[in-house]
């Protein structure tokens, strides 16, 4: 059968399969909606917490931005997995003691204040629907390709599908639907991981393959190496970031996965403080499957994609290439009429989208406007390596379906859960505990679920028109939920001193600093202003890497302003000391 056609069965059966969880987990009340009940086992919590976490960033794009990157590519492994351990000792029990839905409730709570209420709504606003980005762009990909739609029609049907079960189940429906869906994008990362190790190196684990040898006898990576220096790039296993720059991305990271309303409220699901220990541990393990065989995906792909197109005849490039090449993910332009493509360092489109125009040229290639003049172009778009690497590898065609469902089960899953935390930062912090507290439960399932509807049409527009590829708009999410919510969390359970006046203020200062970073130096303002060049980074440090600055400044001006005005009612600083204390906790509330 053909890939297009394994693609609608494979597709077909796991949304089936979505859907009649949903169906299923229908929820009837808001603790259902809200938090599944509260009685999710740690088992289950933790697959759905893993999913939930593994994003089309993680599935689509992190491989490809290590295949690129080389070893500059690991500030991504240390960042989002070491985060997982902060959440787990730091963050997670202590919050669940506290017993409140979402993040904005329990700084709202802790704080003492419906203004740090709304400013942790703001903010949780901000860092979804950036994150929540990233998603939708990765479904369109991921259509576009495989379902042959343009992108935005792919978009678009990503966003009905999220839209059914997340309105129809809430988080007991988003809950469920993700620990299939951890099953299947997981099956369909490895799966072809296997094969291609097999391939190339003759061993099956691709962790123990990508160090090892392959025919002729050389190692994998020095052959890579070599590959890189001989087309004038850095070599692979070499980095070009400074020390600080590495080290601020990673904590940018690590501090923002902790503090990702998304991933947080998935501790309020399970019944006791112990559960979410153990759901953390479980969903760091099921999350390291994933995360330690993604550089060996990069690695293959990487070497596979070198020798499968550079000085390659374009008449005679295998048929993957022209079909990626029609959805505009990757793009060669022949300057000097030979025929061959190129890929070399320095090149124009080197990381650069192209600009098509009409017709084709000499080889039957696309037309693009802006490649350099004086030599052959190719432009690879990251976020395509994971999802073209079977083709590369020239794998069976039921295997690159497959990696087409697991990368839309990697997408719909963490786009279900953010607009989770969309709507119930509106229904819940906003109408139910400030503009309408005497509204009924069936009234706040109402707003919870048209909120959803509003949520998901402005994270469709947001896929249509992406500020940059999927992983690059997810690392800024986490810095800026790095800069805002972390600091608030973390010296709102540790600090009994700290109060609503620094909380706030922190917040404030650490959002608007992150941001004013993020645009001047990463996504422009859009028609007015373009980006600024990395020559002009503050203290050499990336937008990526800039969370880390943005959360110290949030932590000095907490302290600073907390110290400063008068220390928290008596009975709060009794709550805070509670919290520390293990046994205890009841379920999760709201009213």
């Amino acid at each position: 059968m053909s890939v297009q056609t394994w693609t609608w069965i494979l597709v077909g059966i796991t949304f089936a399969l979505y859907f009649g969880i949903a169906i299923w987990a229908r929820a009837g009340s808001t603790k259902e909606f809200y938090v599944a009940g509260g009685g999710v086992s740690p088992l289950a919590n933790g697959m759905a917490t893993a999913a939930d976490w593994m994003s089309a960033a993680s599935f689509i794009s992190m491989a490809g931005l290590i295949s690129f990157m080389g070893y500059d590519g690991s500030v991504f492994l240390m960042g989002w997995t070491g985060g997982y351990v902060l959440l787990a000792l730091l963050l997670a029990p202590y919050l669940r003691k506290f017993g409140k839905f979402t993040v904005p409730d329990f700084i709202g709570d802790r704080y003492y204040s419906n203004t740090a209420r709304t400013v942790a709504v703001l903010c949780a606003l901000i860092v979804s629907f950036t994150y929540v980005a990233g998603q939708m762009r990765g479904v369109g990909i991921v259509f576009s390709q495989f379902l042959q739609v343009d992108i935005n029609v792919g978009v678009i049907i990503g966003m009905t599908v999220v839209l059914i079960f997340a309105f129809l189940g809430g988080m007991k429906g988003i809950t469920y639907t993700q620990v299939a869906q951890y099953c299947v994008l997981i099956f369909a990362f490895m799966v072809p991981a296997i094969f291609i190790s097999l391939q190339m190196t003759g061993n099956p684990i691709p962790q123990i393959g990508m160090g090892g040898k392959v025919e002729g006898g050389a190692f994998l990576l020095d052959k890579l190496d070599t590959l890189h220096t001989e087309l004038g790039f850095n070599e692979y296993t070499s980095g070009t970031k400074s020390t600080w720059d590495v080290f601020a991305i990673t904590l940018a990271l690590m501090v923002g996965t902790a503090g990702l309303p998304h991933v947080i409220v998935r501790f309020f699901t399970v019944p006791k403080v112990k559960d979410a220990r153990k759901s953390a541990g479980l969903a760091l393990l099921f999350i390291a499957i994933l995360y330690t065989t993604a550089p060996a995906i990069a690695v293959f792909a990487r070497t596979n994609l070198i020798e499968t197109v550079n000085n390659k005849e374009y008449t005679g490039i295998p048929e993957w290439f022209k079909n990626w090449e029609d959805t505009g993910l990757i793009a060669w332009s022949d300057k000097n009429n030979d025929g061959k493509i190129q890929y070399v360092a320095g090149s124009a489109l080197n990381g650069k989208k192209p600009v098509f125009i009409d017709g084709r040229g000499k080889s039957g290639e696309r037309m693009i406007s802006n490649a350099n003049d004086a030599a052959n172009e190719l432009y690879v778009d990251r976020d395509i390596m994971v999802l073209a690497n079977p083709e590369i590898a020239n794998l069976p065609n039921w295997v690159i379906a497959l990696v087409a469902a697991g990368g839309l089960a990697a997408a719909l899953s963490t786009a279900a859960g953010l607009l989770l935390v969309i709507s119930t930062s509106i229904s819940h912090d906003l109408i139910k505990k400030q503009l309408k507290p005497d509204i009924s439960e069936k009234g706040e399932l109402m707003w919870a679920r048209i909120a959803i509807v509003f949520a998901i049409i402005i994270a469709g527009l947001f896929g249509i028109y992406p500020p940059g590829f999927v992983a690059a708009v997810v690392a800024l999410a986490f810095g800026l939920a790095a800069a805002s919510f972390f600091p608030a969390i973390i010296l709102g359970i540790f600090d009994k001193r700290m109060n609503k006046q620094g909380a706030i203020a922190g917040m404030v200062v650490g959002i608007t600093l992150m941001l004013f970073y993020m645009i001047r130096y990463k996504t422009g303002l859009i028609g007015v202003m373009d980006p600024r060049p990395a020559s002009e980074w503050w203290f050499g440090t990336s937008p990526e890497g800039f969370g880390t600055v943005a959360m110290v400044v949030n932590v000095v001006v907490s302290v600073i302003v907390s110290r400063m005005t008068s220390p928290p009612p008596a009975d709060v600083q009794e709550i805070v000391e509670n919290i520390r204390i293990p046994s205890g906790a009841g379920e999760a509330t709201h009213h």
